[in-house]
């Protein structure tokens, strides 16, 4: 299930992914770090009036939580 978080940064849809359903291996934009399969994390995108699934990443939950204070490390494309 999906939520919008309302940020400095804009809209962003957000899903929690549970340890069980993290079955691949991602790189948060946050810390420039692998999250392993198992690890619950989050997969956020721009709210439907600014982008789409295809603009989706995968964050440790608590990089998104800091995004305000560090930003990503690296372009998102």
């Amino acid at each position: 299930m999906s939520r919008v978080e309302h940020g400095s940064d804009g809209d962003w849809m957000v899903r929690a992914i549970p340890a069980a359903q993290a079955t691949k291996i991602y790189r948060c934009p946050g810390c420039d770090h692998e999250i392993q399969t198992g690890v619950a994390h989050v997969v956020t995108w721009p709210s439907a009036e600014h982008g789409s699934v295809a603009d989706r990443r995968h964050w440790h939950t608590s990089c998104w939580k800091a995004r305000d204070r560090r930003g990503p490390t690296r372009r998102w494309s």
